[in-house]
Order: structure tokens, then C-alpha cells, then sequence
């Protein structure tokens, strides 16, 4: 499963929250972000090109 917990993290330490990102993507794909569903790669890349990170910065991989 694909865990945004590093964009949250991200978000905090750069004094942003996650109605900032409503900048680059939808309010409907920013509630599947908040509770871990899946997103296109779209989206996370988007994300990226906003923020100036890579796709390893905003989210990880955990086993089930």
C-alpha cells in the first residue's frame, strides 16, 4: 500500500497545510491523499512539480 505520510510531514515542517495543495490538484483528490487511496501518477506528479520534490519525498511503499 502507498502512504502519503511523508506529504503531510513535508507540508508541517514548511509551514504549509494540506488546503495549499488544492492549488494543484482537486478538493476529491486531495480526500483520497488524506486517507491513503489510490491516486493517478497525474496527480503525484503535479504534487512534485509544485512543491520541487521527487515522488520518494511525499510518499513510501508499506507492505500490507
Amino acid at each position: 500500500m502507498i502512504v502519503y505520510y511523508k506529504l503531510w510531514d513535508y507540508l508541517r515542517r514548511h509551514g504549509m497545510n494540506k488546503v495549499r495543495l488544492l492549488y494543484c490538484i482537486s478538493s476529491p483528490t486531495l480526500a483520497k491523499l488524506s486517507k491513503n487511496q489510490i491516486v493517478n501518477t497525474d496527480t503525484i506528479d503535479k504534487i512534485c512539480k509544485y512543491l520541487d520534490v521527487d515522488p520518494g519525498d511525499i510518499m513510501e511503499y508499506v507492505s500490507d
